[in-house]
């Protein structure tokens, strides 16, 4: 049996209620992946969508998205849907610039809005429906 897709899920505060839709409209592709996802994120989309196997991590400012960061490291996310808020503040940015940094290190695909999550969604389950059907 193939392993499944490991996917982080961060939003910022301003783009929670957008990664919960988002979650919500993907809710069975999701519910074949594993999931990782900073603290109230991770919440909210439970709260949504509560059959997805899904941990919860610390909050980003408190070192959920230096948690993610670690787990990209050890080679343990396969890609990170990130809705990031481009228009508010952040004590915490120089967190979100190493967990960015990681992903390119590694090489791991990071969506950074919805448009790009969408794109990420639709490739995955395309290559996930390629090897269903016994292509490569």
């Amino acid at each position: 049996m193939a392993e499944k897709f490991r996917l982080a899920l961060i939003a910022h505060d301003e783009k929670k209620d957008e990664m919960v839709a988002f979650a919500v409209a993907h809710r069975p592709w999701l519910a074949a992946c594993s999931l990782v996802a900073t603290g109230t994120t991770g919440q909210r989309v439970l709260d949504a969508c509560p059959e997805l196997d899904l941990k919860r991590l610390k909050s980003g400012p408190l070192g959920g998205d230096q948690q993610i960061g670690a787990l990209i490291s050890e080679g343990r996310i396969d890609a990170v849907i990130f809705f990031v808020d481009p228009l508010t503040p952040l004590p915490h940015d120089v967190d979100v610039k190493a967990l960015m940094r990681l992903a390119i290190v590694y090489d791991i695909p990071m969506a950074l809005n919805k448009a790009t999550g969408e794109m990420l969604a639709l490739h995955i389950k395309g290559r996930a429906a390629d090897r269903k059907g016994g292509r490569k």
